[in-house]
């Protein structure tokens, strides 16, 4: 009987596959052997633990950004390659079901990432920002985007689901002594995109007007 080959690609491939599934709370690596047809302890050679393997399934996630998302040039200000960078992120996050929490705290284990990252800084240090002022703008950007789909996800795990319990309806209902609260929920749950965008744009301001570079 033959022994199926397994790599860290084709390992990382399935669990993204299998991910979609089963949501990162059932992705575990005797499920992911399962699908690869061999046992738990060979996916072992490869990753130490779970967290290893987010680590590569992030920064697979993040090259198919590169390849499948950032097609043109690249924005010339630094406000437009902000709002481009992380809407492309987020469009690549809803991809995977939690796909925000796969990608969030990973550590990439290639440099897939420098050259982008290197060129987005330099495009604010060439603007006027300090390097640790730019590095501050650029995480806090992240962590809005990473905090934003994690949220999106918790309402709709992908982009043709909606969970129970999120009914705008039955919420204003049950909040009627509260007429904000309750027709805020229209706001809070829906107009995913449009949110996001105006809240990426508000950030944009908040780091033009804390640091005074425009």
């Amino acid at each position: 009987m033959g022994t199926t080959k397994i790599d860290r690609a084709r390992v990382a491939d399935a669990a993204l596959e299998l991910l979609n599934e089963v949501g990162l709370d059932g992705l575990t690596l005797r499920a992911i052997a399962r699908e690869l047809g061999v046992k738990a302890p060979a996916l072992y050679w490869h990753f130490k633990d779970k967290q290893a393997l987010l680590d590569e399934m992030a920064t697979v996630m993040y090259r198919r950004m590169l390849s499948e998302d950032l097609p043109g040039p690249t924005p010339e200000t630094w406000q437009q390659q902000m709002v481009t960078y992380q809407s492309v992120l987020r469009r690549a996050l809803l991809r995977y079901r939690d796909g925000a929490r796969v990608y969030t705290g990973a550590r990439f284990t290639g440099t897939d990432h420098a050259d982008g990252l290197e060129a987005h800084l330099r495009t604010m240090v060439d603007a006027g920002f300090e390097l640790r002022q730019a590095v501050r703008a650029g995480t806090t950007a992240n962590a809005y985007t990473l905090g934003f789909v994690t949220e999106e996800q918790g309402v709709q795990p992908m982009p043709d689901e909606r969970r129970e319990g999120y009914d705008i309806g039955e919420r204003a209902a049950r909040l009627e002594r509260y007429p904000l609260a309750a027709a805020a929920g229209a706001e809070i749950f829906t107009n995913y995109d449009e949110r996001f965008e105006d809240g990426l744009w508000i950030v944009v301001a908040g780091i033009e007007a804390r640091y005074g570079v425009t």
